[in-house]
């Protein structure tokens, strides 16, 4: 939580402070709870893209409550974070450092489960907006299906998988994809969440899968044995397999390169082929030549007068 007075005026961050949650975040999870009542009979649950953590203390307070659960069920109740920050530890979660975007991460969480499966897997990952919002929007998609490919590995048949998402218009792309897997599919946006930003939550209930489904064959980049198309069989050949591709690291707006690249000639400047005719910032350019040209004068100007004092001192010392 930051530091700016925005943030001061927020009520849920300062609600959040009061509270000891780590983000204000934690009461979008409480929220979306409040409407679907997504807590009831989970003793597994995951938690995706976890830091810095105010989810997983929502399910750790939520789901190993003594004022409400005897402690057999808080023994028997386990919490898996993954994220590849590092986060503080929490009272009975377990945390796994590792990507979302592999099958051992999956393979790993089902470890620690002893062979079950969870009942609830939830994901507040974003990336690093570029202020794009068609490729905001894209790369976000990308991530919840990411961890849609986790949560078909380690998801119980009834289970429920919550993700946040940017509300835009191929949304429903992504809700007809997930219409697939669960029977109830429904796009939500908290209280807390700030109405300035474009993130909503998609919660989907009963997971579903078809018969004969394989997650593995569904997840292709997460297993290379089923990367040809041509190979599945049955439900998984009808069922698109979903792709996710592509990263930023390519995209910096901020990136200048050198002029000279090593085993290439030093860079030539070249006139542009057809200069525009009217830019809409000819009248900037005129306005930042005038200032300029009027700093040279006033500054020739001031050196003139300088010189001539300094002759006239001179002058001064000879006379004496």
């Amino acid at each position: 939580m930051g530091k700016t007075s925005k943030d001061k005026r927020d009520i849920y961050y300062r609600l959040a402070k009061e509270q000891g949650w780590r983000a204000r975040s934690a009461f979008k999870l409480l929220q979306i709870d409040q409407q679907h009542d997504i807590f009831k009979g989970v003793t597994k649950a995951v938690d995706l893209c976890a830091a810095p953590g105010s989810w997983s203390q929502v399910l750790s307070k939520k789901l190993r409550d003594p004022t409400v659960y005897d402690a057999k069920h808080i023994e028997n109740v386990k919490i898996v974070a993954v994220d590849l920050q590092a986060m503080a530890a929490l009272p009975g979660v377990i945390q796994i450092q590792g990507d979302i975007t592999k099958l051992s991460t999956a393979e790993q969480i089902i470890q620690h489960f002893e062979g079950e499966y969870a009942q609830l897997v939830v994901c507040d990952g974003a990336p690093d907006v570029t202020g794009l919002h068609d490729l905001d929007e894209y790369v976000q998609s990308q991530l919840v299906l990411a961890a849609l490919h986790i949560a078909t590995n380690v998801l119980k048949v009834g289970g429920t998988f919550i993700a946040k998402i940017f509300r835009g218009k191929d949304v429903s792309l992504l809700t007809a994809q997930l219409h697939l897997l669960f029977e109830y599919v429904s796009i939500n946006k908290p209280k807390s969440s700030r109405n300035s930003s474009l993130e909503s939550f998609v919660v989907c209930k009963n997971y579903k899968p078809p018969e004969g489904f394989d997650p593995k064959a569904f997840t292709p980049y997460l297993n290379q044995k089923y990367s040809d198309f041509n190979e599945l069989v049955g439900v998984n050949r009808f069922i698109v397999p979903f792709i996710v591709c592509g990263d930023l690291s390519a995209y910096d707006s901020d990136m200048t390169y050198a002029l000279q690249v090593d085993g290439l000639s030093d860079y030539v400047f070249h006139e542009p082929v057809q200069k525009p005719i009217d830019p809409p910032y000819a009248v900037a350019k005129d306005l930042k030549n005038a200032i300029h040209k009027k700093t040279v004068v006033e500054n020739l100007e001031e050196t003139a007068k300088s010189t001539e004092d300094e002759i006239t001192e001179q002058m001064n010392l000879i006379d004496i």
